[in-house]
């Protein structure tokens, strides 16, 4: 439980990917990826400077360099694989659009991508609409996933006339009973994949979106059938791609080579029965490091970029050669990979409830005991006695609480036996964030560990932490060259016992409190919460009405700058109402009929009416989250 003031503390060099740095007046600083020996820029600085344009915490930032950093470093990593492992093929990836659907994400996207014919990858019928109106390069695929009805099939089919390479993955023997019908109906022939269900599973949260129990592809025997109808139909020659998905943040990179041996084998099996398939779709997986550990658990993986992409490569070069198969183009459908470290959000802390008493309180000598007993405590708190100390602690305090529940101590004595108690705490904690203890007395201190409430909603902008136990690296962005005094969790602005955080990445491993600093007077304390790009937009939810924060999409620039490049205005309440059905307008109505009813009863002036109807008008337009006076 030691603390240092240092980036170290936090494990910002080991998680960070080379993106953060601390500069040395303690801020968290932002790097540009794409310029070598560039200054950081400090965070809270940024967050001041949108303060000043009238843009409040809660903020999404976007930081342009570091999507297109990512963007650039896998298909770089696939063009070096290629060459080194002698691969005849191409590489043409995809960006999964559900993964992060915000119109600026995925206009970035498109805009770097044309540069390596970077596609698309849909799996409804809007985000269908949303890719057909990018201009995709003249060689990037526009993969279509998931179910499929006529006027999805009809528009995918069409949409090969103005120019897209709209690929129609078969999910099921019913999808190609579509396609052949529209088919036919407009005459023209699409562009076909299928969708193999793999047998290896993966390990990790989304195992079971993989092997058996995956919710989507055909078995062999099904494949069979689906080729053997496309070859009556004379429409084998549209069977071009073979898709599969190796599953979602793969931890292991055994894992990635074992599934993509056997999607070749499948592959090279299909090409002997005379399918002419001329791309192999692997679908997602590559993984973040969400922790720095660099091992094959649910929130780290055990492998890099290029790792991954020499792995892909040189294992579907051998299966291939084997077989004497020619070499496909590759294509993956990574999304994580691209969008996750280029998003972080940030809010501010609006208050805490710390758990401790300054002040020692004397017992008396008509208090009872126990009273005393909590008293002596103190006495000898010293390093080796840290755990029995927390022990006496609690059992003369809960011995006073069962006195007060049979009515043998007055509420005031009870009240006192609560003081002291927080008092020994906050000195027992205090010592023991300075000295190496125990696992089990670790347990027993993160009972009484601050709350530090927060100006954000876990449901609305992260949703993973609460549904999956998702790990993202959460840091204090400023005062970093000062030891931290405290440890917290951190409680949002939600009226939910859920809405909190109680994991957080260290640099020795995962803790179940932040190490904090005190607030200062007047002075704003900022907490980030890193590589946020994926799903979490996309999942949000409208717990207690707490809509969409602000975003922001900034350029860092080589002198320790920022320019801003987009801004999305946060939800104000009235289009949160819309969201749930109700109309503002005529909230308003029926607010001013009350307010009215209560001026002709004289339970309210004439001036206290433009008042009252003046703030509900101001809230309506005004943001879900807090906002200072």
């Amino acid at each position: 439980m030691n603390t240092t003031p240092d980036s170290d503390l936090y494990g910002i060099d080991r998680w960070g990917y080379g993106l953060l740095e601390v500069m040395p007046n303690g801020d968290v600083g932002l790097l540009d990826p794409l310029k070598e020996n560039s200054a950081p820029v400090s965070l809270p600085k940024i967050i001041k400077d949108l303060k000043d344009r009238g843009i409040t915490p809660p903020v999404l930032l976007r930081v342009n360099s570091i999507l297109e950093n990512s963007l650039r470093q896998l298909n770089g990593s696939f063009a070096d694989a290629i060459k080194s492992c002698g691969y005849k093929g191409k590489y043409r990836g995809v960006f999964p659009v559900k993964v992060n659907q915000q119109a600026e994400v995925i206009s970035r996207i498109v805009k770097v991508g044309r540069e390596f014919h970077y596609g698309l990858e849909v799996g409804s019928k809007p985000e269908l609409l949303i890719a057909l109106s990018q201009p995709l390069a003249k060689e990037s695929l526009l993969i279509c996933n998931g179910v499929k009805d006529n006027e999805f099939v009809r528009l995918a089919i069409l949409s090969r006339k103005i120019g897209f390479n709209t690929v129609i993955v078969l999910e099921s023997p019913k999808e190609l009973d579509i396609v052949l019908r529209v088919s036919k109906d407009l005459g023209q022939k699409p562009l076909l994949g299928i969708r193999i269900k793999l047998t290896n599973q993966i390990t990790g949260n989304w195992a079971k979106s993989s092997g058996d129990q995956s919710s989507f592809g055909l078995r062999a025997d099904k494949v069979i059938d689906v080729v053997e109808r496309l070859r009556e139909e004379n429409m084998l020659d549209c069977l071009v791609l073979q898709h599969s998905h190796l599953g979602s943040q793969v931890p292991n990179i055994n894992d990635i080579r074992g599934t993509v041996k056997e999607a070749c084998r499948f592959y090279t099996e299909l090409v002997a029965l005379g399918v002419p398939f001329k791309f192999l779709d692997l679908g997602g997986g590559l993984g973040i490091d969400y922790t720095g550990e660099k091992q094959a658990n649910e929130n780290s993986i055990n492998y890099t970029v290029p790792e991954y992409c020499t792995n892909v490569v040189e294992t579907l070069k051998y299966a291939l050669d084997e077989a004497e198969v020619e070499h496909p183009t590759i294509v993956t459908e990574s999304g994580r990979g691209i969008v996750a470290l280029s998003s972080m959000l940030v809010f501010d802390v609006l208050d805490t409830s710390l758990y401790d008493d300054a002040d020692a309180v004397k017992a008396n000598k008509d208090d009872h005991h126990l009273i005393g007993d909590l008293v002596a405590v103190e006495s000898y708190i010293v390093p080796e006695r840290l755990q029995e100390c927390v022990s006496d602690a609690l059992y003369y305090r809960d011995e006073l609480r069962s006195l007060f529940m049979h009515g043998n101590v007055t509420i005031t004595a009870m009240a006192k036996g609560e003081r002291i108690f927080q008092h020994v705490i906050s000195r027992i904690k205090k010592m023991a964030y300075d000295t190496e203890i125990s696992e089990q007395l670790e347990e027993h201190l993160i009972r009484f560990a601050d709350t530090y409430h927060c100006n954000f909603s876990l449901f609305q902008s992260l949703p993973d932490v609460w549904a999956i136990d998702q790990l993202h690296p959460i840091v204090p962005l400023q005062r970093l060259n000062e030891k931290p005094t405290r440890r917290a969790v951190l409680s949002d602005i939600t009226c939910d016992s859920d809405g909190k955080v109680d994991r957080f990445v260290l640099a020795d491993g995962i803790s179940k409190t932040l190490p904090v600093h005190d607030l200062k007077p007047d002075e704003e304390y900022y907490i980030g919460v890193f590589f946020v790009g994926a799903y979490q937009e996309t999942l949000g939810d409208l717990h207690n009405l707490f809509g969409d924060t602000n975003v922001v999409t900034i350029d860092l620039t080589a002198k320790g700058g920022f320019k801003l490049l987009h801004e999305v205005e946060g939800d104000t309440i009235s289009q949160v109402l819309e969201y749930v059905e109700y109309d503002a307008n005529r909230c308003l109505s029926d607010f001013k009929k009350m307010v009215d009813a209560a001026v002709a009863e004289d339970a309210l002036s004439i001036k206290e009416r433009r008042v009252l109807i003046t703030a509900y008008k101001d809230s309506l337009k005004g943001y879900t989250y807090f906002e200072e006076a």
